[in-house]
């Protein structure tokens, strides 16, 4: 582990919460500190895709190589974020990726305050988590697989993950595949909405279904460009406005048909109900039966969304400092 990390109060050309130091103010790497300085281009990422809870190994050691290097190859410096020794850490270093592809404890936003008191040893942040201290550090974009939303059976149960809320609240862009599949994915539009989370279809027209490149539910809104999304953030963030959510359909030649995936999600769904879990152990364990009655397919499929999302981040990064530089 780095010993020089930097608090954010101390990173060059950020300020902190002021007053005297917190165990709760995110350390931030050399690297990240000095990318936001310079006005470079920084991308946050969780670290639960890269955990055994998100992909089983080697694949998840796979997709942390081609995030990384696809964010690299994009210009990005890459902020992945984690709970490592009762401390929220934005950017790690290489000797700690065995450590990020290792079993862990899952950490949204709400269990940040809980592991800092307790000094969790190594924490695993999920989307909620990251966008909290992506908007802490001042970072502006954030590369997921896909976001957590509204579960079926939502009205009985009310389970609606954190994610949402997160994103309404934290002044980031989330690039994802879509939602997981296995949710309620026209209630979990109907929810952004609610929160007033601007839904940006990345040279698309419908709501992409995480493994499918489409779900067929048609979004409002089309970006063709890196810059013009940037410009809908300026505005939207200028007017109050909280996260935005940019959606990226699978490669097609690496994505499942919609119609066979969830007829798939279907089946895991039933098996999962049987096992009487409920909670974060739910996404893991329907996660786990898809990859069997896939046959492996939406591993590789999750490869793919995750590297192709990064560099859609890079992109609309670097587009977010160019519009920052710019006069008026």
């Amino acid at each position: 582990m780095n010993e020089e990390l930097l608090s954010v109060d101390q990173a060059p050309g950020r300020s902190g919460p002021g007053g005297d130091h917190q165990l709760a103010t995110p350390l931030v790497s050399p690297e990240v500190a000095q990318a936001l300085q310079d006005r470079r281009s920084v991308v946050a990422l969780e670290t639960t895709i890269f955990s055994d809870l998100g992909l089983p190994p080697p694949a998840n050691r796979q997709a942390l190589d081609r995030v990384l290097a696809a964010l690299r190859s994009g210009a990005a410096v890459p902020a992945l974020t984690a709970v490592l020794e009762g401390r929220i850490r934005v950017g790690l270093d290489e000797v700690d990726h065995d450590l990020v592809c290792g079993p862990t404890t899952k950490v949204a936003a709400r269990d940040l305050g809980v592991a800092v008191a307790k000094g969790l040893g190594y924490g695993a942040t999920t989307v909620s988590a990251s966008l909290a201290v992506a908007a802490a550090v001042g970072l502006e974009v954030f590369s997921t697989g896909g976001i957590g939303g509204v579960h079926r059976g939502w009205a009985a149960s009310g389970d609606i993950s954190s994610d949402m809320v997160a994103m309404a609240t934290n002044r980031v862009i989330t690039v994802s595949a879509g939602a997981k599949v296995f949710l309620d994915l026209p209630a979990t539009l109907e929810h952004l909405e609610t929160l007033s989370v601007p839904v940006i279809g990345w040279r698309c027209d419908d709501f992409p279904a995480f493994h499918a490149p489409t779900s067929g539910i048609p979004l409002s809104v089309r970006a063709e460009s890196a810059a013009e999304v940037a410009a809908i953030a300026r505005n939207h963030w200028a007017l109050g406005g909280g996260g935005l959510l940019v959606v990226v359909p699978v490669p097609e030649a690496d994505g499942i048909p919609v119609d066979e995936l969830m007829e798939m999600v279907d089946h895991a769904l039933g098996i999962t109900e049987s096992l009487t879990i409920s909670g974060a152990a739910v996404t893991p364990a329907v996660l786990a039966q898809l990859r069997e009655v896939s046959d492996g397919r939406t591993v590789g499929a999750n490869l793919s969304l995750a590297e192709n999302n990064a560099k859609v981040a890079a992109e609309i990064a670097a587009a977010l400092c160019g519009s920052a530089n710019e006069p008026g």
